[in-house]
């Protein structure tokens, strides 16, 4: 069950609703204008009357889709209206922009006509590359879709209708595969006969599942022939001549039961009159017709899917529409063909054979995913998705003549989507399902921070972590409740420390002062003045921790400066053994990349050696995020172009690193414009030995890297994730003064993954002494 009050909050925070409009060219200037209207903008406009397919080079049309609905069948709320359904919409588009990269207006009509909406929707096609129809409810969704399907020149689908029907066609053809049996033998039990299974009998049918072996009921019970109760011509099409009227009736023998109905219409016991290996897909949402524990206690051979991400075998339609629409859209397709939907069927399927990266598991808390049984399908953050499924649907669209383009080149179409996928857009997810994997103990010495409390609400809500709240217990406890955060699970450590007289606490009994102390002694801190710190900063209270093992790792800084949060964990927790400095590491995420700088908040001007150090270390943080990474040693001065110290300073931690890491790709000095820029890199320096644009630049010094992720972060509006320190003996992260709850969620699941072991550093030798 959701949280209402944080579901409203996450709708209205900030500014209204989900999505907004972002210009992708530039309008800050009177050229800029004159380009963006009038009078530039007539250039294209005459282009475009004069060929209609200039549209697709001078405007959004390609990359640009409706979702239409008119909230007469929102999923689990049913017939709530136009207005009620506008939510929903704009999260539709949220997944279009997120696995596909494709733009969406949503459009709610305020009407329940079929042939009004047609007419509407019809007029819009000058605007759209496509229309994927939403939450429209039987059976006037059939009409409606056809129509519109008739009537225009752009793809038109209805993903209630044929998003199932996908994702469940992929799961059959693979469940068949393992089970050994012949699909033209296949006997379904459809229960739910509204658009979603009507669709998917329809799509099995093009499976080779033959008719007379699909069985559908709906509420009145079997569809049958002769039947007139509640009849349409769609469910007509599935009447059988049949003396069978109920489910459990139905169920005999039957290879596939596939729910799309309601809770607990599948009794347990029925599942054993099913014949060897039964297939069951119970799809009701949000709870299942059976979960997959009822059904396989009463038949351990059965094979499970749901719609919930909890279980095995998650049908989610994710899966199927982004990538659809992606590959439609770019070949300029002027429908959706029953062979582009087959195409997609058995590029999921086909894709579900093949052995699964590291990069799924970790997304998925460190399950290893196989073909068989309980993995029928990809997963919906499965980054390959796009790559396989988009491809398909273009082709498939090009060989049956529905495309504006002659021929597409697969190789370099799979290019051009591999640089959508970012590894931006699964560095979160990735982080937050690793850290659930085995949740460590983190301390928050800002224990009573408002930021911190609504923090600790989401890190018990993804479960990365058990939070150790240091400060006044009353006043945390009084603030979580101000804040509806319940903090059960939560440890509050209220420690006192006194210093009386001649400080008898400190000379007798008091570890912490004591360990203080002892690291302290001969930095000029006496026992007393290490009572007095842990007195005075909970920081020094939570580090001392870490270090005598009392907590996995720590994360401060929200109501800090940078410099008093981390001075107190350097001076206790120290540099990791092999490690001669510590470094801050930004991940600045762009729509299309991921860049590492480094370093932005500790060295102000490191020396070459330091500087080759940090790059190393860097480049592991890199690796771990999922970055084949490729440094640049950024200066004013392009491969000696500036004879001059700092840009030698450079070359040189250049050179070291090359020696003593060879694994790593390394460059410089360099131009940052150089660095960014692999077309200009390889006409002006073919001979460097990046290949491409870098993506993680080591700055000159501390002044530089700081100022270009700040400027980067606000004029560019770059996410700038960290700082991530490295080389510190113990997992310690800082986040940005005033960060919200979800940067310190981040840096929380980012400081579990270390103290999972999960960041080991490379192997950088350094010189046996320093001159």
């Amino acid at each position: 069950m959701y949280d209402v009050e944080r579901a409203l909050a996450y709708h209205r925070n900030k500014r209204p609703g989900k999505i907004e409009v972002i210009p992708t060219k530039a309008c800050r200037t009177q050229r800029d204008l004159t380009l963006a209207y009038s009078p530039g903008v007539a250039a294209p406009c005459l282009a475009i009357q004069k060929n209609p397919a200039d549209v697709y080079e001078y405007t959004a049309k390609g990359n640009l889709v409706a979702c239409i609905s008119n909230g007469t069948a929102v999923l689990g709320l049913g017939n709530i209206g136009a207005l009620a359904g506008k939510p929903v919409m704009e999260g539709k588009g949220i997944l279009f922009k997120r696995f596909a990269d494709i733009d969406v207006f949503d459009l709610e009509l305020g009407t329940e006509d079929p042939d009004e909406i047609v007419k509407a929707v019809c007029l819009l096609e000058p605007t759209f590359g496509g229309v994927n129809l939403e939450d429209i409810k039987a059976p006037e969704c059939f009409y409606i879709e056809a129509k519109c399907k008739e009537l225009m020149n752009i793809p038109v689908f209805h993903d209630d209708q044929h998003g199932t029907a996908i994702i469940t066609s992929a799961a059959l053809l693979n469940a068949v595969e393992i089970v050994g049996k012949r699909i033209e033998n296949f006997r379904v039990v459809v229960n739910g006969a509204g658009a979603s299974g009507i669709s998917c009998a329809r799509l099995y049918l093009a499976l080779g599942v033959r008719r007379e072996n699909i069985f559908m009921l709906d509420t009145k019970g079997m569809i049958y022939a002769g039947r007139t109760e509640g009849m349409n011509a769609y469910k007509a099409e599935f009447a059988q001549d049949t003396k069978l009227r109920t489910l459990e009736e139905a169920l005999e023998g039957a290879d596939m039961f596939l729910g799309l109905s309601a809770k607990g219409a599948l009794h347990p016991e029925w599942i054993r009159r099913m014949a060897k290996d039964p297939v069951i897909f119970a799809l009701a949402n949000p709870d299942p017709e059976i979960t997959p524990n009822e059904a396989l206690a009463v038949r351990e051979d059965c094979i499970v899917a749901t719609g919930r991400s909890d279980y095995p075998n998650q049908v989610n339609n994710v899966l199927g529409f982004p990538y659809i629409f992606r590959g439609a859209l770019d070949v300029r397709a002027r429908n959706i063909n029953e062979e582009m939907k087959l195409a997609a069927v058995r590029a999921l399927a086909d894709l579900a054979r093949e052995e699964v990266p590291d990069a799924v598991s970790r997304a998925y808390s460190g399950r290893r995913f196989h073909f068989g049984r309980e993995y029928l399908i990809p997963t919906p953050f499965d980054p390959r998705v796009i790559l396989w499924v988009a491809p398909a649907v273009a082709q498939a669209a090009i060989d049956t003549g529905v495309a504006g383009i002659p021929t597409l080149d697969h190789d370099k179409y799979v290019e051009r989507l591999e640089v959508k996928l970012g590894p931006e857009r699964h560095l979160m997810r990735t982080l937050l399902n690793q850290a659930s994997q085995a949740p460590k103990r983190i301390v928050f010495p800002e224990g009573d921070h408002p930021s911190v409390l609504r923090a600790v609400h989401l890190i018990k809500e993804e479960g990365i972590a058990h939070p150790i709240l240091l400060g006044d217990e009353e006043r945390i406890r009084e603030r979580a409740r101000d804040l509806f955060v319940d903090l059960e699970g939560a440890t509050i450590l209220d420690r006192h420390f006194t210093c009386e007289g001649e400080c008898s606490t400190c000379m007798t009994d008091d570890p912490y002062v004591d360990t203080l102390f002892q690291l302290r002694a001969r930095k000029g801190v006496t026992r007393q003045e290490a009572c007095r710190l842990l007195q005075r900063d909970r920081t020094y209270v939570a580090s001392v921790m870490v270090l005598r093992g009392e907590a996995d790792g720590m994360v401060n800084g929200v109501s800090t400066e940078y410099r008093d949060a981390i001075r107190p964990a350097i001076q206790v927790l120290g540099i990791r053994e092999g490690t001669s400095v510590i470094c801050g590491v930004y991940a600045m995420l762009f729509q299309d990349r991921m860049v590492l700088f480094a370093d932005c908040t500790v060295n102000i001007d490191p020396n070459a050696e330091e500087l080759a150090e940090i790059a190393s270390m860097t480049t592991d943080l890199a690796k771990f995020l999922g970055v084949n990474p490729r440094v640049a040693m950024l200066s004013f001065s392009n491969f000696g172009s500036t004879p001059h110290p700092a840009a030698k300073k450079m070359a040189e931690a250049a050179e070291l690193l090359r020696l003593r890491r060879p694994d790593v790709a390394v460059d410089g000095e360099m131009m940052a414009s150089t660095a960014i820029d692999t077309e200009y890199m390889q006409r002006f320096y073919p001979f460097n030995r990046l290949g491409r644009e870098a993506n993680v630049l080591i700055f000159p010094n501390l002044e530089s890297a700081n100022i270009a992720y700040k400027l980067l972060a606000g004029f560019a509006k770059a996410q700038a994730i960290g700082p991530l320190l490295m080389g510190l003996r113990k997992p310690f992260n800082v986040v940005r003064r005033e960060a919200d709850s979800e940067e310190i969620l981040y840096l929380s699941a980012l400081t579990v993954c270390r103290a999972q072991g999960l960041l080991a550093p490379g192997t950088y030798i350094r010189p046996a002494s320093k001159p």
